[in-house]
């Protein structure tokens, strides 16, 4: 038994998908503990409990090295009437920036 070139390419497609999927879940679940953290210091509710994939983009570092930067959404409310957006920016397992709309106070 032998294994063929095409076999060997195809293992290490798939591995390098599944490898992805992995490391993309682990940003995700960040993400949405960077978003509930932030929604609990500002006493706001994270409806849903749930971040959503926006945006994913291309970005060199100052050392030249390529990475992902990743936008995820995510719904909250100050009243609990109203839903506003707030987006959660990562590259890598580094948030880069927390955003929300301009919201009700109570």
């Amino acid at each position: 038994m032998y294994i063929d070139i095409l076999d060997l390419f195809l293992l290490t497609l798939i591995t390098s998908i599944i490898y992805y999927w992995v490391c993309a879940q682990r940003i995700r679940e960040l993400a949405l503990k960077v978003a509930q953290q932030e929604c609990k210091k500002l006493d706001l509710q994270l409806l849903e409990g749930s971040v959503a994939l926006k945006k994913l983009r291309i970005k060199r570092t100052h050392s030249g090295r390529l990475g992902l930067i990743r936008d995820y959404i995510f719904e909250f409310s100050a009243t609990g009437d109203e839903r506003y957006l707030g987006t959660v920016t990562m590259f890598g397992l580094s948030v880069v920036n927390i955003d929300l709309q301009p919201h009700r106070m109570l």
